[in-house]
């Protein structure tokens, strides 16, 4: 996983094209004037998909990961926790592939607080555990990209 702002973009040379294509959107666009839901940049290729939600306890959320999927969390207003483990360090439940979907079950290992501007990228043995509130319930708004890691660099495909 990697945690950290996009304000500093220039401490992760390291990051692929298409992740760098993605805060470049995000950096010459008002995203958190969008509409909630799937927004499409360049065809079927790159999608931003604009989430909006209320957090809540982590004892009403639920884990995941994903195994052909890099998943990509930037805030764009409001805080939130994601909870975070390695899924060889929890109990791994049937793997929904349709989906991309692993639902997990345990503890966590550690957590991150996303402010506005912080960015999360969960690699496919990242679990994760997503709208954990930091002190009260609070309504967020947040970028949320996914692209394909084991297979050839695309953007999934917006759902209508």
């Amino acid at each position: 996983m990697i945690f950290g702002n996009i304000k500093h973009l220039d401490e992760y040379p390291f990051l692929e094209q298409a992740v760098r294509e993605c805060f470049d959107y995000a950096n010459t666009h008002a995203l958190s004037e969008y509409e909630n839901g799937c927004h499409e940049i360049d065809g079927q290729r790159l999608f931003v998909n604009i989430v909006g939600y209320t957090t809540t306890t982590a004892q009403q959320r639920f884990w995941e990961a994903h195994r052909q999927y890099l998943d990509l969390h930037l805030m764009l207003h409001g805080t939130e926790q994601i909870d975070l483990n390695f899924i060889a360090n929890l109990e791994q439940k049937e793997y929904k592939e349709s989906e991309d979907f692993l639902p997990l079950e345990g503890e966590k290992n550690s957590s991150v607080i996303l402010r506005d501007g912080d960015f999360l990228i969960c690699f496919p043995n990242d679990g994760h555990r997503t709208a954990i509130q930091v002190k009260d319930p609070e309504t967020i708004k947040k970028q949320f990209l996914k692209y394909g890691y084991r297979r050839l660099i695309r953007f999934h495909t917006c759902q209508k």
